[in-house]
């Protein structure tokens, strides 16, 4: 008979693998379902190897073009053997890394695919283990663009990535954040890149100064952009595709599609167990990842708006805690942050001033430009800015929005500002370290009222 769990994941990607320790922390016996490496997409085929090129590329790129900075380099070049072979270490050290965390939580690894029974059990090929609760962590997969398949020239972005080769040319369809992180670092490793969105600016979900930094910033790295009209006409050859695109036309080496996702619930058993899909076709849960299924919870890409590594975790961490009768709360999804790792990067929270004036605030807004800064000089970051968007009559920041090259570490604070409930008057008299780029939000809080120091 197979063993019976208190806690079974399907699936060990972030959310998946942060559930499943989580659940062994509380004492409950459990284990994992994963048909693949342990770390799953994320780790494996999507954010870690992402970030390790996109790594690169920012050393590359600093290298060739730090003669400001007093570094002269002759006949640097790109080793992408060497590149690529980096990319696949460091994934497989972090896998084994997630191996050794559930080894040492003594959590069961159990290879294959695994499904729910009606009774809320998980099935692994010819196996039923019976459990006291499911997670569900399936993540999502890629979806093409109407009339396109993936294929040989024609990628998704693991394709991008995992390229044998340095392209001379690709195209990347979908600014959002995937797809802008594949453009950025391309063309600072000396492809040519065009990047196509459908929509009116590129990184859709962000607010539009952000934006329009960013799109400036791309121009100025050699990035043809294209807005507002669909790839069409797709061909597929052997050695390039060919597409079109408003009213031009373009032949590249390698068409990426970064435009969607869908969540992964093929094979899941979802009707079987009894368990509704909300309209857009992921998985209907609680404020806890409670399914219609009491004895099944979702995480991660399968539920709520955002497909976030981090929101996938801490959602884990809420499930299994529901689960286990613990004391817990429910992840909130209006302070769920974003992060682009393009150059420069883009980190934002909450609202954007349109969206905050759509929902009927009155809003103050405060600007600063982290060149205004003097660690804004000393790290060369010359088109950064932070922009708080905060409620004028009571100074609750309402959406953090920060584009710079460290955007990505500087947002926590403002995070942690909200969710504490804080406003931009007890951020304007906190004390920041000097000299660092943190010091911007500091002046960007006091630019609300107008009284920034380096403006």
């Amino acid at each position: 008979m197979p063993d019976t769990y208190e806690t079974i994941v399907i699936g060990g990607g972030p959310g998946g693998y942060v559930a499943a320790i989580r659940s062994a922390q509380l004492g409950r016996k459990t284990a994992v379902v994963e048909r693949d490496k342990a770390g799953g997409r994320c780790l494996n085929y999507a954010c870690i190897p992402a970030k390790t090129i996109l790594r690169s590329a920012e050393l590359y790129y600093e290298a060739k073009n730090g003669a400001d900075l007093g570094i002269v380099t002759n006949d640097i070049a790109i080793d992408w053997e060497a590149l690529s072979k980096r990319r696949a270490d460091v994934s497989a050290t972090l896998s084994g890394g997630v191996e050794g965390l559930w080894k040492k939580n003594k959590i069961d690894f159990i290879e294959g695919d695994g499904s729910v029974t009606a009774e809320g059990n998980v099935k692994v090929g010819d196996s039923v283990y019976e459990t006291g609760a499911a997670i569900l962590a399936t993540g999502s997969v890629a979806l093409p663009i109407p009339g396109v398949e993936f294929g040989e020239r024609v990628l998704d972005t693991w394709g991008a990535w995992s390229l044998p080769e340095q392209p001379r040319k690709i195209a990347v369809v979908g600014a959002g954040a995937s797809g802008s992180e594949i453009a950025s670092a391309y063309a600072r490793l000396g492809t040519e890149v065009i990047l196509l969105e459908m929509l009116d600016q590129i990184l859709p979900a962000e607010d539009k100064d952000i934006a329009k930094i960013v799109e400036r910033s791309f121009k100025k790295q050699g990035i043809e952009i294209s807005t507002g009209a669909p790839v069409q006409n797709v061909e597929a050859g052997k050695g390039s595709v060919k597409f079109s695109y408003g009213d031009n036309s373009a032949e590249v080496d390698y068409l990426c599609i970064a435009g969607g996702r869908a969540p992964d619930t093929e094979g899941l058993g979802l009707q079987e167990a009894g368990i509704e899909l909300e309209d857009n076709g992921k998985i209907k849960v609680d404020a806890y990842g409670q399914t219609t299924n009491a004895k099944v919870y979702a995480i991660g890409d399968l539920v709520n708006a955002k497909a976030l590594a981090h929101k996938a975790s801490e959602e884990g961490v809420v499930a299994v805690e529901k689960a286990a009768g613990v004391e817990t709360h429910p992840v909130d999804q209006a302070l769920m942050v974003g992060a682009t790792f393009t150059h420069p990067q883009v980190a934002s929270v909450g609202l954007t001033e349109a969206a905050a004036k759509e929902a009927g605030h009155e809003v103050k807004v405060g600007k600063q430009k982290i060149a205004g800064e003097g660690a804004g000089t000393v790290y060369d970051d010359k088109e950064g800015i932070v922009k708080l968007v905060v409620d004028a009559s009571y100074g609750e920041v309402l959406g953090a929005h920060i584009v710079g090259n460290r955007a990505c570490d500087m947002i926590a604070e403002l995070v942690a500002t909200m969710a504490l409930e804080g406003g931009y008057q007890e951020l304007s008299r906190i004390v920041h370290p000097h000299p660092t780029v943190s010091e911007t939000i500091l002046d960007a809080a006091r630019a609300v009222d107008g009284w920034a120091i380096h403006a």
